[in-house]
């Protein structure tokens, strides 16, 4: 493993250390002591000194002692302290908070990578394991509980800053958003809040979105943070903010449809996940069936269900391309039946062991072999409306039977199972509305990994969207209907929209609201 790669090491152009602080200077003048956690080479510190000169002192603390060497040389006859020091063994609050520092002024750039990534090669250049995020159950396990080591370190620079003080970071542009939202669901706002954003691509060669996070110690009320399209006050392009213990990514779009924020009649699943789409997926080639290995393989029909992908979904093809095995009807059941039932299956099964029994995901441990996961009886209704998480837009897609068999989405897609044609074509004009389309995109991130995601979908109110459009009661003919959504029982519109109103009180008064 490089040294880069495992310090997350990104030095900072010259050019863009002086633009930084030159805003910051506009934003925070007349510091009393700049430092820089992670200095490098001591970038920002000679830009600093460069805006400040003898007005301030300056100080930069790094781990790796070739870059405390070199820094010591290039900046200690300009009057600026350089130290060792492991990032996660300091106490910040101690170093932010002498006596001495008055205004003082955190600026720089940490590392860029995951503790999955620096975990994969051994690296121990990690904060000490907790669940500091407060994941629960399956996304501690999985990858919700991956984060970026710049996310653990700004939260121990945040939180140890002094009101007087104030932070300037670079870092991506998720990480600082989840930041933000760690101390605006956990504690309060911080003034000031604002995002920049940077070319990554030119400054770092990296393919990322990315900005400068600005913050002042001084705590608020206020959940919101202003975004600007470069290193420019005058680039201001949205505001963001944390709303009844959810983040809105648009404030003025989100108040215009907020009504339609009310928890969803109908549930929202992911797709099958089974983390071997060479094994697992299967094209159709003149009447044979051809996996990911270009193996041709002889399966009995009995297991296999015609599968759409992301990118189906995302250009909005209905039409399967694919075929996926699916070995289970519930997580849980056992996949022995397969060998009495399907032979041939169970064969192929077999003879790819190596490859099913080391998926590392710790969801397929103490199961039965062969698992999958995201498979349940919503799985095989004949109906559904579905979409990619990973699409900028919200292209939502009917999916109907294909050759009499339900169609599976893949784990990167969501769906809702529907019992015909006429209530998935319902459920589809409803959230392909324009007050539908308006309310989730103010919910949604463009730059985040997946865009679109269950707690997004989730928000959605179908009894708001079709009262909004005149369709209401076109709605309460399947709610009210024996024959309703199978995941949904017995309901009463009623009951449902007591429900809805219970849902906005609850998050309304337990995680509190915007204000300002």
């Amino acid at each position: 493993m490089s040294k880069q790669k495992e310090f997350g090491d990104f030095q900072t152009p010259d050019d863009l250390a002086l633009q930084v602080t030159a805003l910051v200077a506009d934003l925070f003048p007349n510091p009393k002591l700049v430092l820089e956690p992670t200095a490098g080479l001591g970038a920002f510190l000679l830009a600093s000194q460069a805006q400040w000169g003898d007005a301030c002192k300056y100080e930069g603390y790094e781990i790796n002692i070739h870059y405390v060497t070199s820094a010591r040389k290039l900046l200690l006859h300009q009057g600026i302290e350089i130290y060792q020091q492991d990032f996660f063994a300091a106490d910040w609050k101690d170093i932010l908070n002498r006596e001495h520092s008055g205004r003082i002024l955190v600026i720089g750039n940490l590392p860029w990578v995951t503790n999955a990534e620096l975990g994969v090669f051994g690296s121990k250049n990690l904060p000490k394991k907790s669940n500091f995020q407060g994941l629960r159950g399956i996304d501690a396990r999985t990858g919700k509980s991956n984060f970026d080591i710049a996310e653990w370190m700004l939260i121990q620079l945040v939180d140890a800053l002094p009101a007087s003080g104030a932070i300037a970071i670079l870092c991506k542009t998720t990480t600082a958003r989840k930041v933000l939202r760690h101390f605006w669901k956990t504690s309060c706002g911080r003034k000031s809040s604002k995002l920049f954003r940077i070319d990554a691509k030119a400054s770092f060669d990296v393919a990322v979105d990315a900005c400068l996070l600005f913050v002042l110690g001084e705590h608020t009320e206020e959940r919101t943070a202003t975004v600007y399209n470069d290193l420019r006050m005058d680039s201001q392009n949205s505001i963001f903010g944390f709303v009844d213990g959810q983040l809105v990514s648009d404030m003025d779009s989100y108040a215009k449809f907020r009504e339609l924020d009310g928890g969803s009649t109908y549930t929202w699943r992911s797709g099958i996940k089974h983390d071997a789409s060479k094994v697992m997926e299967f094209s159709r080639q003149n009447g044979h069936y051809i996996n990911g290995l270009g193996e041709e393989v002889d399966l009995e029909d009995d297991f296999l269900y015609p599968l759409l992908k992301s990118s189906d979904l995302g250009n909005r093809r209905s039409i399967p391309r694919k075929l996926v095995l699916v070995t289970q009807r519930h997580p849980g059941d056992g996949t022995s039946l397969i060998q009495e039932t399907a032979p041939k299956t169970w064969r192929y099964l077999q003879n790819h062991t190596k490859k099913l029994d080391s998926r590392r995901s710790s969801i397929y441990q103490n199961r039965p072999r062969f698992s999958v996961f995201g498979v349940g009886n919503y799985s095989f209704a004949l109906w559904k409306v579905a979409i990619s998480g990973l699409y900028k837009s919200f292209n939502f897609v009917v999916v109907p039977p294909f050759e009499g068999r339900p169609v599976f989405v893949d784990d990167t897609c969501y769906l809702i199972p529907l019992n015909c044609r006429e209530e998935a074509q319902l459920i589809y004009e409803l959230l392909d509305s324009e007050p539908a389309q308006r309310f989730l995109s103010s919910l949604m991130f463009k730059d985040a990994k997946r865009p679109i995601n269950i707690d997004i979908l989730r928000r959605i109110s179908f009894v708001s969207i079709a009262r909004l459009v005149g369709r209401l009661e076109e709605l309460k003919h399947f709610l009210l209907s024996p024959s309703v959504s199978p995941q949904d029982g017995d309901v009463q519109l009623s009951l449902i929209m007591e429900t809805e109103n219970d849902y906005r009180t609850k998050r309304c008064s337990k995680r509190g609201t915007v204000r300002g």
